[in-house]
């Protein structure tokens, strides 16, 4: 069967390419419109879409193929700006990328010279909520106050205190996760040009135990990366005892600031299509 043109990432400047080929030594670039598409061919018995559909509900295959790109272009992020395309972006020939790339040159060009100098960085806060409770009982009145009454009233009275009890510890819950979500995010907010509010995920994808309640992705400049660092560090320090835990992982590269990534790969379906016609008439 024949190869389907796999795209990674879009530069303005020729990237080194040397290093990579150990992980695909089918890379290469397609220059077109002052741009290059740093591509790879991979078989269409993997990636059409008869076949794709089945593959990505293969744990270990998907694992190992979006391992690769993303190493792939992070690898070419060392040394250019890119524009990353998410995983499995295909083309069925040279002129439908090369479609895609002068319909959408300007916009590329346009996100390149945004982009420059800039990566991200993703901050996800996780609470451990039997943790935050604990560490609210011990400090908040309201609740050392209904403690107080539960001690001296009558069994049934007890009850009912217990019952606004919990209620109230919920509420607080709620209330101070907002609270520190809304501190990290205005903090950080500082230290950063852009930020990207991300769906929250689930334990089933996480494989933590504790609660995904802040998932941000934030641009930052290159050289603002130690104060941004510094600012997550600082963070951390002031909740650790409350139960709250902060990861911040990058630089990645920037797919929650390029737009035009998104509305690209809308009309994918359609450029592939014309472009597999165009292979089944010759």
């Amino acid at each position: 069967m024949d190869n389907i043109i796999y795209l990674y990432c879009v530069t303005e400047k020729a990237p080194e390419l040397k290093e990579l080929k150990s992980l695909d030594d089918s890379l290469h670039t397609i220059h077109h419109n002052s741009l290059y598409a740093v591509v790879s061919n991979v078989p269409q018995e993997e990636f059409d879409d008869e076949h794709l559909k089945k593959n990505l509900d293969d744990m270990e295959w998907l694992k190992n193929k979006a391992g690769l790109h993303e190493t792939i272009i992070e690898g070419v992020m060392k040394g250019t700006c890119v524009i990353p395309f998410r995983f499995a972006t295909l083309f069925y020939t040279d002129d439908s990328l090369k479609t895609m790339l002068e319909k959408h040159g300007t916009e590329l060009k346009m996100h390149l010279k945004n982009l420059q100098d800039k990566k991200e960085w993703g901050v996800k806060i996780y609470c451990d909520m039997g943790k935050l409770k604990k560490a609210l009982i011990k400090e908040d009145k309201e609740l050392l106050k209904i403690d107080k009454e539960i001690d001296s009233a009558s069994p049934g009275k007890a009850f009912l205190l217990k019952k606004k009890k919990d209620e109230t510890l919920n509420k607080l819950v709620q209330a101070k996760i907002n609270e520190y979500c809304g501190f990290c995010f205005e903090r950080l907010s500082e230290e950063s040009l852009k930020t990207h509010i991300n769906r929250l995920l689930p334990r089933e994808v996480t494989e933590r135990n504790d609660e995904m309640v802040f998932n941000v992705a934030f641009l930052v400049n290159q050289h603002n990366v130690n104060g941004f660092v510094e600012a997550v560090k600082s963070i951390q320090a002031i909740y650790k005892m409350k139960g709250i835990s902060i990861d911040c992982t990058g630089p990645w590269p920037p797919y929650n600031f390029c737009i035009l990534v998104d509305k690209t790969v809308l009309e994918l379906d359609s450029i592939r299509k014309n472009g597999n016609n165009e292979e089944q008439t010759r």
